[in-house]
């Protein structure tokens, strides 16, 4: 199962629910990614692919500072699992692959 392709993110915080994109790629043989959300873009760490689990880490700094590690599963167009920020409890994930339009009509 590739990860690569655009993920719209949903993260369930003690705070509220937070909107992101993930973009995971390929490059010379390696998974990367990119993430935006909160009016920032950040480059994607350690991204692991696992059988279905995929691992991430990443740093933001709105609404405030911190260094996100993420470890989720994928079902085909699905992922769900955890975000962790340091000491903090866990912030459930989901997100849909968002689907090309099918370009041979």
């Amino acid at each position: 199962m590739s990860p690569e392709g655009t993920w719209d993110l949903t993260i369930a915080t003690p705070v509220g629910r937070i909107a992101a994109v993930a973009e995971f790629r390929r490059l010379d043989g390696a998974l990367t990614g990119t993430a935006h959300g909160a009016g920032e873009e950040v480059p994607l760490e350690q991204v692991v692919l696992d059988g279905d689990r995929l691992t991430w880490k990443q740093a933001v700094t709105r609404p405030m500072r911190l260094n996100l590690a993420f470890d989720v599963r994928i079902d085909g167009d699905i992922l769900s699992g955890t975000s962790r920020a340091g000491r903090l409890p866990s912030s459930k994930v989901t997100g849909k692959r968002r689907v090309l339009p099918d370009s041979s009509r």
